[in-house]
């Protein structure tokens, strides 16, 4: 997924209240950005770090600035949570995520189970459906060792119940977890910061919902999704 419109780099002042981010870009200019990631960020809001950001041509935006990119000791990790599904359904479009290839029919934001939406529908005419749920993957505690999730989830773990109903009627539920931290060669859970989310896990996977990990490579210019890496759970 290459971005729209070069991003701008700058430096992180602080992150605050969740969704903003005060920045000074390279040119001096201080600014307040949307900061798209609900989580705790936890090894990324550094001040002083180097951030990227996108600017948005709608007049309309209260921020017209978002913030896209943060570098963390030489590595550029991305934290807008509302790429992710834009680049998992890229990469299953192209075959990079093999075990997702074959399907006819893509759709996103489709509603299913409790009030809920599944990040991507897959359907074919000859196998299941597939309902793919997409989660942004940040944090590293450990060399090379990503880790999901960096805050509690209540809602995390609501969805892997219901894709653990999905297989038990019939269909395939697949959780891919999209690691935007390159160099990670593994990811796990982070069971210390949320037991529960380990707990649901642990239950969906014994219902049959597959989980997948794969890495980006990230530049400025663009997100790609490179290859699978092990989920040890």
């Amino acid at each position: 997924m290459r971005f729209p419109t070069p991003l701008v780099s700058g430096r992180l002042i602080k992150r605050y209240k969740r969704f903003l981010a005060d920045v000074v870009l390279d040119d001096g200019t201080e600014l307040t950005a949307h900061c798209a990631n609900s989580g705790s960020m936890l090894g990324l809001a550094t001040p002083g770090s180097r951030v990227f950001l996108s600017k948005s041509a709608n007049p309309d935006r209260k921020l017209a600035w978002s913030w896209e990119l943060v570098e963390v000791d030489g590595r550029l990790v991305g934290l807008n949570t509302s790429l992710p599904n834009a680049i998992v359904a890229e990469a299953i479009g192209n075959g990079t995520i093999a075990e997702l290839a074959g399907y006819s029919s893509l759709r996103r934001e489709v509603k299913y189970g409790r009030n809920s939406r599944i990040d991507i529908l897959l359907e074919a005419e000859d196998r299941p459906r597939a309902l793919v749920e997409v989660k942004n993957v940040t944090l590293m505690r450990r060399q090379n060792r990503a880790e999901f999730p960096d805050a509690v989830t209540a809602r995390g773990a609501k969805h892997l119940e219901e894709l653990a109903n999905e297989v038990a009627a019939g269909n395939r539920a697949v959780m891919v977890y999209l690691v935007q931290y390159p160099g990670c060669d593994r990811l796990t859970l982070a069971r210390d910061i949320d037991p529960a989310y380990g707990r649901a896990f642990d239950a969906a996977r014994a219902a049959g919902v597959e989980a997948l990990a794969y890495l980006c490579a990230i530049t400025p210019e663009a997100i790609t999704v490179t290859g699978a890496i092990p989920v040890e759970g």
